[in-house]
């Protein structure tokens, strides 16, 4: 089995395993996607992964990510799930289909006055800082009412809900997922919009399921352990 064999058959069982937790869940099985972690990875490698099927990659790494785009062409949905510095936002408006690490009003901002008004509003997640850890970004919870107000007030952008990157919590996985998920619930009074929970990754998918993902995030199942920078 060559690697892209490899990686269209670690892709279906992703899939498989997707719609499986679904099931558990007794949840629609339309009602979650799976967007493809794809940072690191070449074109030519995801190339024959997105023939004949219209996949969402998520990207960390601007220019990496541009210049994936333009070589796989616009069958593909572009997710932006890196950090986000003031001097991205003007590529990340332009090129992007959807924002999950949206933190700060000023980055809402900026990414609202530089959307193209030819395109359709850029879909944005707020990142929740779920467990208060200093070194990660993400919105306090404290802060994130005041922020969704501010990005619902954007007209270039698309408040659609929250994304989350937890800590590992072994004894229960899920806890992190389901208070996430009470915190779309108490703004949906609000901002009835939001519908998005971007969480889970290749080690507790299913767990986020559980709680009501409706985006996975799936890198390190399909493509194996990503190389060091060293080594790229």
């Amino acid at each position: 089995m060559n690697p892209t064999d490899t990686d269209q058959h670690r892709l279906e069982q992703v899939q498989s395993q997707l719609a499986d937790a679904l099931s558990a869940a007794g949840r629609d099985p339309d009602s979650c996607s799976l967007i493809v972690v794809s940072k690191t990875q070449s074109a030519a490698r995801l190339a024959p992964l997105v023939q004949g099927q219209a996949l969402a990659l998520g990207e960390n790494y601007l220019s990496e990510a541009l210049e994936k785009i333009e070589t796989l062409g616009p069958g593909c949905q572009w997710h932006y799930i890196g950090a986000i510095q003031s001097n991205k936002t003007a590529d990340i408006a332009a090129h992007f289909d959807w924002v999950h690490t949206l933190d700060r009003a000023k980055i809402a901002r900026r990414l609202n006055d530089q959307r193209p008004a030819q395109m359709a509003p850029l879909n944005v997640l707020i990142q929740v800082n779920i467990d208060d850890e200093p070194q990660k970004a993400g919105c306090g919870l404290d802060q994130l009412a005041q922020l969704a107000d501010t990005i619902a007030a954007c007209p270039r952008l698309q408040l659609k809900g929250l994304m989350s990157i937890p800590k590992p919590n072994p004894q229960d996985p899920a806890r992190a997922h389901q208070r996430l998920a009470q915190c779309l619930r108490d703004l949906q009074g609000r901002h009835p919009g939001m519908t998005e929970l971007s969480m889970g990754m290749s080690g507790d998918m299913r767990e986020a399921v559980a709680a009501g993902a409706t985006q996975v995030r799936i890198g390190t199942a399909i493509f194996g352990p990503r190389p060091t920078k060293e080594t790229l």
